[in-house]
């Protein structure tokens, strides 16, 4: 069965803080399969309801996930499938009313759970990256997504209420949530924004900018040894404790530091208000 088509965005503004939340072609899926399997309850109990998709996806592509209600799960595997299953429970509202739909493009796939739209309202719609619009209203419906990634492929997700959790990923990893936390273990590179959670990050490299920004939430990082980056480092109502020696480039105290390690490199933000920053050494 193949996969549904779809468009979808997801932009959320941190405001005042420091801190503002933006979070293959079809010839490159040798196979893409989707499956919809649903159990009802009796009114007024939860109801839920199963879609699964998987198709092959060539390194340097990037698979996408973007929800409003619920966690995101992604894991790296072996071989060149991805597969992702979206769990869709809700109460007072059919689980069946948000349609979990698919789209194939030059960088990849976007996978999105699309809500209903609004009386009167244009209908949503699931597009890569920032385009497209997801809906939500006052549905109670959430969406759970587990989530495979293939070897070399990278990972973005992007989610309103629910944690995201990416781990052993081989590429690089965009997260952006608002009421939840956020946990990377890359090979590649990464960037996470949250405004409610702490975020934890373990990357194989650091290039390109690194951003990791909070609201109410502590941020550890950890690179590797021999590293080279110019920090940003902001707290408000934190202390920041690093392992790098760090050559000032304008101010260094408990709450704020700039300067550069490693001889400088790529730029790595550190960025919350209530929480503490910590910048860890790995050896290896």
């Amino acid at each position: 069965m193949k996969g549904d088509r779809i468009r979808s965005p997801l932009a959320v503004s941190l405001g005042a803080a420091v801190i503002a939340l933006v979070l293959w072609n079809g010839s490159g899926i040798d196979r893409a399969d989707a499956d919809h399997r649903k159990a009802d309850g009796p009114a007024g109990t939860q109801q839920s309801e199963e879609f699964r998709w998987s198709g092959n996806m060539r390194a340097g592509m990037t698979l996408e996930i973007k929800g409003i209600s619920g966690g995101v799960m992604a894991e790296g595997v072996s071989g060149g499938q991805a597969e992702v299953l979206a769990v869709k429970q809700g109460k007072d509202d059919d689980p069946a009313d948000v349609r979990i739909e698919v789209v194939e493009h030059d960088g990849g796939v976007t996978i999105c759970a699309l809500y209903p739209a609004k009386s009167g309202k244009e209908p949503n719609e699931c597009a890569p990256g920032k385009e497209g619009h997801l809906g939500g209203g006052d549905s109670d419906v959430s969406v759970q997504f587990t989530v495979k990634v293939p070897r070399g492929v990278d990972f973005a997700a992007q989610t309103v209420n629910g944690g995201i959790e990416a781990k052993a990923i081989d590429g690089d990893v965009q997260a952006t949530t608002v009421n939840g936390g956020v946990t990377i273990a890359a090979a590649g590179s990464a960037s996470a924004r949250t405004v409610n959670g702490s975020v934890t990050a373990a990357l194989g490299r650091a290039e390109g900018p690194l951003s990791f920004q909070t609201v109410n939430g502590s941020i550890t990082v950890e690179i590797p040894d021999g590293t080279g980056a110019e920090v940003k480092a902001q707290t408000v109502r934190g202390k920041i404790d690093t392992d790098f020696p760090i050559t000032v480039k304008g101010q260094y105290g408990m709450s704020s530091a700039k300067g550069s390690i490693g001889g400088g490199g790529a730029s790595l933000s550190l960025q919350t208000v209530n929480g503490s920053i910590e910048l860890r050494k790995v050896s290896g």
